[in-house]
Protein backbone atom coordinates (compact mmCIF):
# COMPACT_ATOMS: atom_id res chain seq x y z
CA UNK A 1 0.00 0.00 0.00
CA UNK A 2 2.81 2.40 0.92
CA UNK A 3 4.48 1.89 -2.44
CA UNK A 4 1.19 2.48 -4.28
CA UNK A 5 0.94 5.80 -2.47
CA UNK A 6 4.52 6.67 -3.45
CA UNK A 7 3.77 5.77 -7.07
CA UNK A 8 0.67 7.98 -7.01
CA UNK A 9 2.74 10.86 -5.66
CA UNK A 10 5.38 10.22 -8.31
CA UNK A 11 2.79 10.41 -11.06
CA UNK A 12 1.58 13.73 -9.67
CA UNK A 13 5.15 15.02 -9.70
CA UNK A 14 5.79 14.14 -13.31
CA UNK A 15 5.85 17.29 -15.44
CA UNK A 16 5.64 16.60 -19.15
CA UNK A 17 7.96 18.86 -21.11
CA UNK A 18 5.78 20.62 -23.63
CA UNK A 19 8.58 21.66 -25.95
CA UNK A 20 9.55 18.17 -27.09
CA UNK A 21 9.75 19.61 -30.61
CA UNK A 22 12.82 21.73 -29.72
CA UNK A 23 15.30 21.73 -32.59
CA UNK A 24 18.49 19.73 -32.00
CA UNK A 25 20.45 22.17 -34.16
CA UNK A 26 19.60 25.09 -31.86
CA UNK A 27 21.29 23.53 -28.84
CA UNK A 28 23.68 20.80 -30.07
CA UNK A 29 25.98 19.70 -32.84
CA UNK A 30 27.41 16.29 -33.88
CA UNK A 31 30.73 15.55 -32.19
CA UNK A 32 31.99 12.23 -33.61
CA UNK A 33 30.82 9.27 -35.68
CA UNK A 34 29.09 11.63 -38.07
CA UNK A 35 28.06 8.87 -40.49
CA UNK A 36 26.43 7.02 -37.56
CA UNK A 37 24.33 10.00 -36.41
CA UNK A 38 21.01 10.95 -38.01
CA UNK A 39 18.86 14.02 -37.30
CA UNK A 40 15.30 13.94 -38.61
CA UNK A 41 14.24 16.79 -40.95
CA UNK A 42 12.38 18.61 -38.16
CA UNK A 43 15.39 18.43 -35.83
CA UNK A 44 13.20 16.82 -33.15
CA UNK A 45 14.90 13.41 -32.91
CA UNK A 46 18.44 12.09 -33.18
CA UNK A 47 19.40 8.48 -33.77
CA UNK A 48 22.85 7.21 -32.82
CA UNK A 49 23.93 3.95 -34.44
CA UNK A 50 26.55 1.53 -33.15
CA UNK A 51 28.12 -1.21 -35.25
CA UNK A 52 31.56 -2.81 -35.37
CA UNK A 53 33.03 0.21 -37.15
CA UNK A 54 31.87 3.05 -34.89
CA UNK A 55 29.39 4.60 -32.52
CA UNK A 56 28.47 8.29 -32.41
CA UNK A 57 28.02 11.27 -30.12
CA UNK A 58 26.88 14.88 -29.93
CA UNK A 59 27.47 17.80 -27.57
CA UNK A 60 25.96 21.14 -26.60
CA UNK A 61 27.09 24.26 -28.39
CA UNK A 62 27.84 26.10 -25.13
CA UNK A 63 29.44 25.55 -21.75
CA UNK A 64 27.30 26.12 -18.65
CA UNK A 65 27.77 27.07 -15.01
CA UNK A 66 24.51 25.76 -13.54
CA UNK A 67 21.19 24.50 -14.78
CA UNK A 68 18.42 21.97 -15.01
CA UNK A 69 19.44 19.70 -17.87
CA UNK A 70 17.31 16.98 -19.39
CA UNK A 71 16.79 14.79 -22.41
CA UNK A 72 14.31 12.12 -23.46
CA UNK A 73 16.05 8.91 -24.41
CA UNK A 74 15.23 5.41 -25.64
CA UNK A 75 18.10 2.92 -25.52
CA UNK A 76 18.74 0.20 -28.14
CA UNK A 77 16.21 -2.64 -27.93
CA UNK A 78 18.41 -5.47 -29.23
CA UNK A 79 19.76 -7.43 -26.27
CA UNK A 80 23.48 -7.24 -25.59
CA UNK A 81 26.10 -6.32 -23.07
CA UNK A 82 28.98 -3.95 -23.68
CA UNK A 83 27.04 -1.12 -25.36
CA UNK A 84 27.00 2.14 -23.37
CA UNK A 85 24.21 4.66 -24.00
CA UNK A 86 25.00 7.99 -22.31
CA UNK A 87 23.77 11.43 -21.34
CA UNK A 88 26.09 13.52 -19.18
CA UNK A 89 27.69 16.83 -18.25
CA UNK A 90 31.46 17.16 -18.41
CA UNK A 91 34.19 19.76 -18.06
CA UNK A 92 36.57 17.63 -20.16
CA UNK A 93 37.80 19.22 -23.41
CA UNK A 94 36.87 17.62 -26.73
CA UNK A 95 39.21 15.03 -28.25
CA UNK A 96 41.71 15.16 -25.36
CA UNK A 97 42.62 12.99 -22.41
CA UNK A 98 40.24 14.37 -19.77
CA UNK A 99 42.57 13.89 -16.78
CA UNK A 100 41.01 15.02 -13.49
CA UNK A 101 37.73 16.74 -14.31
CA UNK A 102 34.10 17.20 -13.28
CA UNK A 103 31.44 14.98 -14.81
CA UNK A 104 27.86 13.91 -14.03
CA UNK A 105 26.79 10.73 -15.84
CA UNK A 106 23.87 8.63 -16.88
CA UNK A 107 25.26 5.47 -18.53
CA UNK A 108 23.19 2.47 -19.59
CA UNK A 109 25.44 -0.59 -19.42
CA UNK A 110 24.22 -2.95 -22.12
CA UNK A 111 20.52 -3.07 -22.85
CA UNK A 112 19.15 -4.92 -19.81
CA UNK A 113 17.63 -1.80 -18.25
CA UNK A 114 20.40 -0.98 -15.75
CA UNK A 115 21.48 2.65 -15.62
CA UNK A 116 24.68 3.70 -13.85
CA UNK A 117 25.08 7.19 -12.44
CA UNK A 118 28.52 8.53 -11.66
CA UNK A 119 30.15 11.71 -10.36
CA UNK A 120 33.66 12.81 -11.27
CA UNK A 121 34.66 15.32 -8.62
CA UNK A 122 37.79 16.84 -10.15
CA UNK A 123 39.19 13.30 -10.25
CA UNK A 124 38.68 9.97 -12.04
CA UNK A 125 35.17 9.31 -10.76
CA UNK A 126 34.46 5.89 -9.20
CA UNK A 127 31.28 7.10 -7.50
CA UNK A 128 28.98 4.66 -9.26
CA UNK A 129 25.41 4.11 -8.15
CA UNK A 130 23.39 1.78 -10.41
CA UNK A 131 19.65 1.24 -10.74
CA UNK A 132 17.60 -1.53 -12.34
CA UNK A 133 14.82 0.71 -13.59
CA UNK A 134 11.12 0.09 -12.95
CA UNK A 135 10.36 0.21 -16.71
CA UNK A 136 11.91 -1.03 -19.94
CA UNK A 137 14.01 1.91 -21.21
CA UNK A 138 14.23 0.42 -24.72
CA UNK A 139 10.47 0.44 -25.36
CA UNK A 140 9.62 4.09 -24.91
CA UNK A 141 11.16 7.50 -24.29
CA UNK A 142 11.81 8.52 -20.68
CA UNK A 143 13.21 11.74 -19.25
CA UNK A 144 16.66 11.78 -17.63
CA UNK A 145 17.47 14.98 -15.80
CA UNK A 146 20.36 16.52 -13.86
CA UNK A 147 20.01 19.51 -11.57
CA UNK A 148 23.31 21.27 -10.92
CA UNK A 149 23.25 24.38 -8.80
CA UNK A 150 25.49 25.89 -6.08
CA UNK A 151 23.82 23.74 -3.40
CA UNK A 152 23.36 20.27 -4.83
CA UNK A 153 23.35 17.92 -7.77
CA UNK A 154 20.26 15.75 -8.21
CA UNK A 155 19.65 12.96 -10.71
CA UNK A 156 15.99 12.50 -11.72
CA UNK A 157 14.30 9.83 -13.83
CA UNK A 158 10.84 10.91 -15.02
CA UNK A 159 10.95 13.59 -12.29
CA UNK A 160 11.66 11.07 -9.53
CA UNK A 161 14.90 11.90 -7.67
CA UNK A 162 17.16 8.86 -7.45
CA UNK A 163 20.45 10.38 -6.30
CA UNK A 164 21.85 13.56 -4.76
CA UNK A 165 25.37 14.90 -4.37
CA UNK A 166 25.41 17.88 -2.03
CA UNK A 167 27.88 20.76 -1.93
CA UNK A 168 30.13 19.83 0.99
CA UNK A 169 33.12 22.03 0.18
CA UNK A 170 33.10 23.28 3.78
CA UNK A 171 33.83 19.67 4.80
CA UNK A 172 36.69 19.34 2.31
CA UNK A 173 34.74 17.60 -0.47
CA UNK A 174 35.20 19.16 -3.92
CA UNK A 175 32.20 20.38 -5.92
CA UNK A 176 31.94 21.31 -9.62
CA UNK A 177 33.55 24.71 -10.05
CA UNK A 178 34.32 24.72 -13.77
CA UNK A 179 31.91 25.09 -16.69
CA UNK A 180 30.51 21.90 -18.17
CA UNK A 181 28.85 21.06 -21.45
CA UNK A 182 26.36 18.32 -22.31
CA UNK A 183 27.29 15.20 -24.25
CA UNK A 184 25.34 12.16 -25.38
CA UNK A 185 26.90 9.13 -27.02
CA UNK A 186 26.62 5.47 -27.95
CA UNK A 187 29.79 3.41 -27.73
CA UNK A 188 31.14 0.09 -26.47
CA UNK A 189 33.35 -0.72 -23.48
CA UNK A 190 34.81 -4.00 -22.25
CA UNK A 191 33.95 -3.15 -18.64
CA UNK A 192 30.25 -2.93 -19.60
CA UNK A 193 30.10 -6.54 -20.79
CA UNK A 194 30.45 -8.49 -24.01
CA UNK A 195 28.86 -7.13 -27.17
CA UNK A 196 26.79 -9.56 -29.22
CA UNK A 197 27.68 -8.14 -32.61
CA UNK A 198 25.25 -10.52 -34.32
CA UNK A 199 22.53 -8.19 -32.98
CA UNK A 200 24.10 -5.06 -34.54
CA UNK A 201 23.34 -2.38 -35.47
CA UNK A 202 22.28 -0.92 -32.12
CA UNK A 203 20.29 2.32 -32.29
CA UNK A 204 19.66 4.83 -29.50
CA UNK A 205 17.03 7.58 -29.84
CA UNK A 206 17.09 11.07 -28.29
CA UNK A 207 14.41 13.77 -28.13
CA UNK A 208 13.54 16.98 -26.27
CA UNK A 209 16.69 19.04 -26.73
CA UNK A 210 15.82 22.24 -24.87
CA UNK A 211 16.90 22.81 -21.28
CA UNK A 212 17.27 25.58 -18.70
CA UNK A 213 20.85 26.64 -17.95
CA UNK A 214 23.20 29.58 -17.43
CA UNK A 215 25.85 29.90 -20.17
CA UNK A 216 29.33 30.34 -18.69
CA UNK A 217 31.13 33.50 -19.72
CA UNK A 218 34.59 32.41 -18.55
CA UNK A 219 36.34 29.45 -16.95
CA UNK A 220 34.41 29.91 -13.70
CA UNK A 221 30.81 29.28 -12.65
CA UNK A 222 30.40 32.14 -10.16
CA UNK A 223 28.30 34.24 -12.56
CA UNK A 224 25.75 31.39 -12.69
CA UNK A 225 25.00 31.17 -8.95
CA UNK A 226 22.35 33.91 -8.80
CA UNK A 227 18.87 33.10 -7.48
CA UNK A 228 17.46 34.93 -10.49
CA UNK A 229 17.77 31.49 -12.09
CA UNK A 230 14.90 29.40 -10.75
CA UNK A 231 16.94 26.20 -10.51
CA UNK A 232 19.33 27.86 -8.06
CA UNK A 233 16.55 28.42 -5.53
CA UNK A 234 16.47 24.73 -4.60
CA UNK A 235 18.78 24.15 -1.65
CA UNK A 236 17.51 20.66 -0.85
CA UNK A 237 14.80 18.21 -1.85
CA UNK A 238 11.40 18.79 -0.30
CA UNK A 239 9.85 16.28 2.10
CA UNK A 240 7.89 14.42 -0.59
CA UNK A 241 10.95 14.17 -2.86
CA UNK A 242 13.08 12.89 0.02
CA UNK A 243 10.59 10.11 0.76
CA UNK A 244 10.33 9.21 -2.91
CA UNK A 245 14.08 9.06 -3.35
CA UNK A 246 14.51 6.86 -0.31
CA UNK A 247 11.78 4.50 -1.48
CA UNK A 248 13.06 4.20 -5.06
CA UNK A 249 16.66 3.74 -3.94
CA UNK A 250 15.57 0.97 -1.61
CA UNK A 251 13.63 -0.82 -4.33
CA UNK A 252 15.76 -0.28 -7.42
CA UNK A 253 19.37 0.54 -6.54
CA UNK A 254 21.58 -2.43 -7.42
CA UNK A 255 25.02 -0.98 -6.59
CA UNK A 256 26.28 1.82 -4.35
CA UNK A 257 29.94 2.73 -4.01
CA UNK A 258 29.17 4.01 -0.51
CA UNK A 259 28.18 0.54 0.68
CA UNK A 260 31.70 -0.92 0.59
CA UNK A 261 34.68 0.15 2.65
CA UNK A 262 37.04 -0.28 -0.32
CA UNK A 263 35.09 2.13 -2.55
CA UNK A 264 33.50 4.46 -0.01
CA UNK A 265 34.47 8.16 -0.19
CA UNK A 266 34.13 10.99 2.38
CA UNK A 267 30.95 12.49 0.89
CA UNK A 268 29.07 9.25 1.60
CA UNK A 269 28.60 10.55 5.15
CA UNK A 270 26.39 13.45 3.93
CA UNK A 271 24.56 12.35 0.74
CA UNK A 272 21.32 10.38 0.29
CA UNK A 273 20.75 9.98 4.03
CA UNK A 274 16.98 10.61 4.15
CA UNK A 275 14.91 8.15 6.14
CA UNK A 276 11.19 7.48 6.21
Amino acid sequence: MAFLIFNAIAILLVVLFNNSNADFNQYYYPLWGLNHLTVNPQGTEVQLLMDMSSGAGFRSKLEYGSGLFHIRMKIPERKTGGIVTCFYLTSAPDYQNPGNHFELDYEFLGTNGTVQTNVYDNDGGHREQSFKLWFNPSQDFHTYEILWNPHQIVFYVDKIPIREFNNNKVRGVDYPSRPMHIEASLWNANWAGVVDWSQAPFIAHYQDFNFNACPAQSNTVSQCSSVKYFWNKQTELNAVQKRLMQQYRKLYMSYDYCSKRATRKPECAWNNLHRN
